[in-house]
């Protein structure tokens, strides 16, 4: 209850409050949400299936943005940076959206 109460809290924080992201940060942003997305459905995931570990999701969490901002970052490095965000982008929203469906079949069993 308390993940949830900081979720929610924080997107109402991040709707109030007028943050100026740095240019050279920007392009992180987007791939980082998406990194946390995943983490956050395959933890829900998780809670669903009876075998969540809220060390195992601190650290899933962590790594999933961290590794995906290296990627874009080196993608940007090698002058490919867009390929490989579209790249991580897909691979994680194909992620997302089986947790999702493993969400659903828990919730409606269908």
């Amino acid at each position: 209850m308390i993940a949830v109460a900081a979720l929610v809290l924080g997107v109402v924080l991040g709707v109030v409050i007028d943050i100026d992201i740095p240019i050279a940060l920007q392009p992180y942003l987007p791939i980082a949400v998406i990194a946390a997305l995943d983490a956050l459905f395959g933890g829900v995931r998780a809670h669903f299936d009876h075998r969540f570990d809220d060390r195992q999701f601190t650290v899933s969490f962590i790594s999933n943005v961290l590794i995906a901002a290296v990627i874009v970052y080196l993608g940007d490095q090698l002058g490919v940076g867009s390929q490989l965000s579209t790249g991580v982008v897909v691979v994680l929203g194909i992620r997302i959206f089986s947790n999702a469906a493993a969400i659903r079949r828990h919730l409606f069993g269908a």
